[in-house]
Order: C-alpha cells, then sequence, then structure tokens
C-alpha cells in the first residue's frame, strides 16, 4: 500500500492511494500515528479497499503533499553507511553502525520550501532510504525479526548544516541536523510487501544537474541489521523514523558547492516517490 497526508501544515488529511486516486483515510485513523500502526490500522484500510467503500478525497489533486508519517516520537539517523560516502567524509567505513539523533520537528514535507539557518554557509543534501517503525523493537534475538517491526519505508532528505556539524558541534552531530525542516520526508510510504528494499536506487539533483546515484545494495549495514542493531541500545517505538544513511555525492565532498537560496533539490527513490525543494 501507499499511504500518505494530504493538506495545510498541522491539518493534513490520511490518505491511501489506489492508483491516482487518493482514498480518505479519516473513518479508518485520525492520522497515520503510533495509534494507526499499533492498532492493526493497515490491516482495516487493505481490507476496506478490497471492499470498495473507502470514499475519495475530494481535490486531492491539488492538496499540499505533507509527511507521510504524523510527527514521529523519534528520529534515528545512521551515519558513513555506505563506503563511498565514508570515503569522501575522510573516514573508513564504520565497524558498527554510527547513530546520531534529529528532532522530530525537522520532519516536513517533501516538497516544502526549506530555509537556510542563518550564518549557514554550508548547508548540504542526503538522499536517504527512511524506515518508519510498526511495532516496539526492543532487544530482538537477531536481525530475522526486524523487518516484522517495520510499516513501511520513505524517502528522505537527511538535511544537513556541515560547519555545526563538524565545526561547532562540541563532538556530536546533531547541532548540523536539527534545524527547522531538515528532514523532507514522502510524498508516500510503501509497506515492505510492496518493495525490495536490498535494492533501491537512490538519485538527487541540484538545479536539475546529477549529485548522488548510488544504491540500498551499497549499504555498509542494511535495513535488517540496522533495526537488530540499534533495539539492542535503545527502544524503537511504532511511528519512530530510522534514517540509514546517504551515499556519496553530498557537498561535503568538495566537489559541488553548498546549498543557496534559489536553489532547488530534487531526490527520487523509484518506488517511493520523487521530493523537490526550493531553498530559500
Amino acid at each position: 500500500m501507499r499511504l500518505g497526508r494530504l493538506g495545510p501544515i498541522g491539518a493534513e488529511v490520511p490518505v491511501v492511494w489506489q492508483g491516482d486516486e487518493a482514498h480518505d483515510l479519516r473513518e479508518v485513523t485520525t492520522d497515520l500515528d503510533a495509534a494507526f500502526w499499533t492498532s492493526g490500522g493497515p490491516d482495516v484500510v487493505r481490507r476496506r479497499l478490497e471492499t470498495g467503500d473507502l470514499p475519495l478525497l475530494d481535490g486531492a489533486e491539488g492538496m499540499r503533499i505533507g509527511a507521510p508519517i504524523a510527527r514521529p516520537g523519534a528520529v534515528v539517523c545512521v551515519g558513513l553507511n555506505y563506503a563511498a560516502h565514508a570515503a569522501e567524509s575522510g573516514a573508513p567505513p564504520p565497524k558498527q553502525p554510527v547513530i546520531f539523533l534529529k528532532t522530530p520537528n525537522t520532519v516536513g514535507g517533501p516538497n516544502d520550501d526549506v530555509r537556510i539557518p542563518p550564518r549557514s554557509n554550508k548547508t548540504d543534501w542526503e538522499v536517504e532510504l527512511g524506515v518508519v517503525i510498526g511495532r516496539p523493537a526492543s532487544y530482538l534475538g537477531s536481525p530475522d525479526e526486524s523487518i516484522g517491526c517495520v510499516a513501511g519505508f520513505v524517502l528522505t532528505n537527511d538535511l544537513s548544516e556541515r560547519t555545526f556539524q563538524l565545526e561547532e558541534s562540541g563532538g556530536q552531530w546533531s547541532k548540523g541536523k536539527c534545524c527547522p525542516g531538515f528532514t523532507p520526508t514522502g510524498p508516500w510510504l510503501v509497506t515492505p510487501d510492496e518493495l525490495d528494499h536490498g535494492s533501491l536506487a537512490l538519485r538527487s539533483w541540484v538545479n536539475g544537474e546529477p549529485r548522488q546515484d548510488s544504491s540500498t545494495a551499497d549499504m555498509v549495514f542494511g535495513v535488517e541489521h540496522l533495526v537488530w542493531n540499534l533495539s539492542q541500545y535503545l527502544a524503537l517505538e511504532p511511528g519512530d523514523l530510522l534514517l540509514t544513511g546517504t551515499p556519496e555525492g553530498v557537498g561535503l565532498s568538495g566537489r559541488f558547492p553548498y546549498l543557496h537560496a534559489g536553489d532547488v533539490c530534487e531526490l527520487e527513490i523509484p518506488g517511493l516517490g520523487r521530493q523537490r525543494q526550493t531553498f530559500v
């Protein structure tokens, strides 16, 4: 299934797409949040799609696309999870997953404008596969248990301010990751049964010029390993968002200029859709 949220900021309507048609889910749930995942919401939606009794959302085609999940309880991120990106960052591939946190209020719609922070000269793009948690994941016994805890997958942009992250960090990365709007997410969430998350292309462009072109097959640590490994250190909860790392081709590499006002960043993962942000 392709699930999402349409409408103005703070008043998004949960929907499920069937082809090009968006069906209104407000008869099933108030939002795509923790309660939806834990109450069997996806199964209810599937049944109602099969019986054909979910109403269409009037005017859906003209609505703003919001993040396909309600504000998560946590945004947990994995760094240096592609060997080539680790190399362009000046680091060896990690032997254990490297994690950092973003604040939940960084999550925004996939096409919303993004404000470059005051003092910023190094705002950077990072196309990533996002994993939405659907069931609690704590002290899992093996990676084989991980996919059962996944609600679905989303396209994300893990925007970063590199001066804040690396030069003013005090030793942690989150200062450069938590600016408002720094996690554009969507346009939709796809349930695990509908795509091969281990072999997805990731691409990004700035002002129409190619930047990143890689595959999730190149991850140092795959989705199942990440969810299992993180569950040994923290409790992942329904509705949480896990960002799995970015491939090479970012501004930090020194090969491309950083983002400035007026720039347009586009990102794509086939099956998970496309994003387009204008920086202001």
